[in-house]
């Protein structure tokens, strides 16, 4: 018998983890300058995108705390005139301001309606050219509505209360109407016409936190108004009202029947607004334009990343030839280029999330605002930049790994 001979099997190449890494790392750094021009697009994507979601923490934060200053203690209060508008006059009683600021958590509260006058009748003199082509928009506000409006005061002071009740006829206008009727100073008591009647300026305003614009308005006490032109005509009267933070709710339940407590339909509350609903319209639209933005950086991020692998594929096909003739398989080829793809896109999003931190915190600063940044944001954003270059890096890797040992090695 012959005897047995024994058939040596050979053993496929085997491609630790420990030694994938090093060539992936060795070729990221056999051109540094490539690599990190080639991580720049992943850097700025993936810090647009912490960055846009930190600026939008921190701003909806802000939101919410302007809201509770003013939109949380604000309530309107509209003269509906009943179930007959048409016949009904002014529902607000004489008093209207006294009886809503008995009631518990009110800080301010006043009751106003536009004065529509003839075109032309605001002058700065009896007769005259009028203050300009278009009217300039009169109203008539009780003490409590420059109270609630807390305007800014350029010169002088609003009226008050006397001023109110007794009918005087002063006048306190904005700004910018000043400027066009040419009164820049109340030293020698200045007047402006409304149909004629002349109202002595005590102040002017240049901006107010609540109520009607001011800025090309004329404000007149509500006894004055109402003793020369009587209520109002074509819109009905408001009130507006002030109150403490957390108490607008319960004031807006209450105030109707604070008014008339016979009619208490005449009037319709308007609470605040869900904070929750006033912070998703402000940011909503922010958001779906920043975010773009974003993956927009992403994707030149992607694309360079693929691009540069690709280059690379083909300068190494030689290297690429040899190593298959020495027995490495497709799949460690594979493996090699999606390492080094997937080490820029860490890279990338290592740094771009640093820099999207700090500049959520250089606005913040800059704004005195508190920065707020989720820590799934930071977590999340190495985890893109990884994502990214895995999915850049997977088309030039499968070229490589399709390369044939002996057509490389010709080259």
């Amino acid at each position: 018998m012959r005897p047995r001979t024994r058939t040596r099997v050979v053993e496929p190449s085997r491609l630790p983890l420990r030694e994938l890494l090093a060539e992936a790392l060795a070729g990221v750094l056999q051109r540094p300058a490539r690599s990190a021009l080639t991580g720049l697009g992943t850097v700025l994507g993936v810090g647009a995108f912490v960055a846009v979601l930190g600026l939008t923490a921190t701003a909806s934060a802000r939101i919410d705390s302007r809201f509770s200053v003013l939109t949380a203690t604000e309530v309107g209060i509209e003269d509906t005139g009943g179930p007959r508008p048409d016949l009904a006059g002014l529902s607000f009683p004489v008093d209207a301001d006294a009886r809503i600021q008995r009631l518990n958590g009110v800080e301010a509260a006043g009751v106003y309606w536009p004065v529509h006058l003839p075109a032309g009748s605001v002058r700065a003199a009896p007769v005259g050219r009028p203050s300009g082509d278009e009217q300039a928009a009169v109203v008539a506000a009780s003490a409590g509505v420059l109270a609630a409006a807390e305007p800014h005061l350029v010169r002088g002071r609003t009226f008050d209360t006397w001023h109110d009740t007794t009918g005087r006829q002063v006048a306190v206008l904005g700004a910018a109407l000043a400027a066009r009727l040419g009164i820049g100073t109340l030293d020698t008591q200045p007047a402006v016409f409304l149909a004629g009647r002349p109202f002595t300026v005590i102040g002017i305003v240049d901006d107010a936190r609540r109520g009607p614009d001011p800025l090309l308005s004329v404000i007149v006490p509500r006894g004055a108004a109402a003793r020369l032109w009587g209520g109002p005509t074509q819109d009905r009267a408001k009130m507006i009202v002030v109150t403490r933070i957390g108490a607008a709710r319960q004031v807006a339940d209450e105030a109707a029947l604070a008014l008339d407590p016979a009619h208490p339909e005449n009037f319709t509350a308007l609470p605040p607004p869900d904070p929750r609903t006033l912070r998703t319209a402000v940011t909503s639209d922010l958001d779906r334009l920043l975010l773009l933005l974003a993956g927009i950086c992403l994707v030149i991020g992607a694309v360079g990343i693929a691009n540069t692998t690709l280059v690379a594929v083909l300068e190494r096909t030689g290297e690429i030839g040899l190593r298959r003739a020495l027995g490495a398989r497709g799949r460690h080829i594979t493996g090699q280029f999606l390492c080094e793809s997937a080490s820029l896109g860490l890279l990338g999003g290592l740094v771009g999330s640093s820099l999207g931190v700090l500049t959520v915190l250089g606005v913040a600063l800059a704004r005195d605002w508190t920065p707020v940044v989720a820590p799934v944001t930071v977590a999340a954003a190495p985890v893109v930049g990884l994502a990214t270059g895995l999915l850049a890096g997977a088309y030039p890797a499968w070229r490589a790994a399709r390369i044939q040992p002996a057509e490389a090695l010709r080259r």
